[in-house]
């Protein structure tokens, strides 16, 4: 596969590639501008979870910012490259929050555990924000483009990492020799999309324990005798809710 456009650490050797060595005027001005950039894109990203990617305007952008539309307009060029952008920033906090804690956890099931553990922490915030991953996919699952494809990408980046975390628990014997990394990945992934159908959508009370305990009768069907139990620090949390390519070790 590609490597993903998504990249957090392609977009900071990018940045500090394009910063002037001399560190002059031209490096503190390019700085500011920036650091006005990225303020954009977190306001972006923040009416992205609630009005969809497709609602992103220049325009209403540059009424929450207090900027003129060309003030946002030169930072961006294009309302296609704003959304770019803010899938990028999203992408980059999902690694954030759920893929680079997870590797801290040896390989195997306890890694597998603390990515689907970290999945559902920001799956729990979610419910109330929105999924910019979900609501993407519907907006533009029929409309090819840039867009669409920097979407695909970052979602797809994400499974093959959820992929090879099921593989690493095979090799480690902590899943049968015959498990089916895809498959198990595909029902992971399929739990997560019917939980913010359930909760999100019909409000339907107990949803993350559901989700949780299909999670473990995954587990279950699959695991070998004796696998390895959940750390502490990655058991499963009690909500109050009502419901770039990553590489790994």
């Amino acid at each position: 596969m590609p490597a993903s456009p998504l990249s957090l650490k392609t977009t900071k050797a990018a940045k500090a590639a394009r910063t002037p060595a001399n560190g002059g005027v031209a490096s503190k001005s390019q700085h500011k501008g920036q650091q006005t950039k990225a303020a954009i894109v977190d306001a972006a990203l923040g009416l992205a979870t609630q009005i969809g990617l497709e609602g992103l305007s220049i325009g209403a952008l540059a009424e929450v910012m207090h900027m003129s539309k060309s003030g946002v307009f030169a930072h961006f060029g294009s309302r296609e490259e704003l959304q770019i952008s803010v899938i990028r920033e999203y992408h980059a906090r999902f690694e954030e929050e759920v893929f680079f804690p997870a590797l801290q956890q040896p390989r195997g099931l306890p890694r597998l555990r603390a990515l689907f553990h970290n999945w559902m922490m920001r799956t729990s915030v979610e419910i109330d924000s929105g999924c910019l991953y979900i609501s993407g996919a519907v907006e533009f699952d029929d409309r090819p483009g840039p867009v669409r494809d920097a979407l695909a990408s970052s979602v797809q980046t994400w499974l093959t990492a959820l992929n090879r975390a099921v593989v690493q628990a095979r090799e480690a014997g902590h899943l049968r020799a015959d498990t089916d990394e895809h498959q198990i990945a595909f029902e992971i992934h399929g739990l997560v999309l019917a939980l913010h159908y359930e909760a999100r959508f019909l409000k339907t009370p107990g949803s993350i324990e559901r989700a949780n305990t299909a999670f473990s009768n995954i587990l279950g069907r699959c695991g070998c005798e004796g696998a390895v139990a959940p750390p502490a620090s990655a058991s499963t949390p009690a909500f109050s809710s009502p419901l770039s390519s990553p590489s790994q070790e």
